[in-house]
């Protein structure tokens, strides 16, 4: 594992991904109180009032529109060389063993770095967000690649628009297997399919890893805690990877004069 570099900057992490941004200030140690809103009322103005004199600011989207507005909004942190975007370019402190780099979402290479840094590898990090994501590090510590399935809500909101009489639901635990009203029913559905397909895609890539005997599984993202209930696969939760994610690569690109 590289050795950590140890920083004294402050920074502000912003994570921008489809449905919500996640914020944060962080010292090079630790993360500071985490703060979300919906993307799709990120403003330059909103921006603006995260930002602090003297803090540096790592900045990961997987939204263009969002990625520029933000760049607009800092620019003057830009201009003084105060913002770094996340990309395969940077020292993530994993290698990159994939043919196109510059393909792989910013929220992905973040979580390559933190459960490199913070777990070891070999790892898989799966990302419950809109889509949910399964990130690899091999046992060499490079990125390697993944999957990339329907997120949960995905699924869910999917039934309900494409059918007449079945309603909108959100996920939560399902009191049996057996639905006895239709709600319960496609509870059980979604949360426990969701759960076998999780399952299974661990499965297969635990096989073409080799089936080490320790590979570390951390679950991240809006519905790893309840998709981890009661899965063995998925004893690691850790809610906040990605922002650990930018602080660590901060940590690597940011330099003391």
């Amino acid at each position: 594992m590289p050795p950590r570099v140890s920083h004294t900057h402050q920074y502000l992490l912003i994570d921008i991904s489809n449905s919500f941004t996640k914020y944060a200030s962080a010292s090079s140690d630790a993360l500071g109180r985490v703060s979300r809103l919906p993307t799709a009322a990120l403003t330059a103005a909103a921006l603006k009032r995260m930002a602090r004199p003297g803090r540096k600011i790592v900045l990961s989207s997987v939204v263009p529109q969002k990625a520029r507005l933000a760049l607009r909004a800092f620019a003057p942190q830009a201009a003084a060389g105060e913002i770094i975007t996340i990309s395969s370019r940077l020292n993530l402190g994993t290698g990159i063993d994939y043919p196109r780099p510059h393909t792989i979402g910013a929220d992905r290479l973040a979580n390559a770095a933190a459960v490199r840094e913070l777990y070891g590898a070999p790892a898989v990090v799966v990302d419950f967000g809109t889509a949910v994501t399964f990130d690899i590090i091999s046992a060499e510590g490079n990125y390697i690649g993944g999957v990339i399935a329907p997120g949960l809500e995905v699924m869910s909101d999917y039934l309900f628009q494409r059918t007449a009489l079945l309603p909108r639901f959100r996920p939560v635990e399902p009191a049996s297997a057996i639905g006895r009203s239709t709600r319960s029913a496609m509870l059980a559905g979604a949360v426990y399919g969701y759960r076998g397909l999780v399952r299974e895609i661990l499965r297969q890539i635990r096989r073409e890893l080799g089936s080490p005997r320790r590979l570390h599984v951390v679950a991240t993202g809006g519905y790893a805690g309840l998709i981890s209930r009661g899965m063995d696969e998925l004893k690691l939760v850790h809610p906040n990877l990605t922002l650990e994610g930018l602080r660590i690569i901060a940590n690597l690109n940011f330099h003391t004069p």
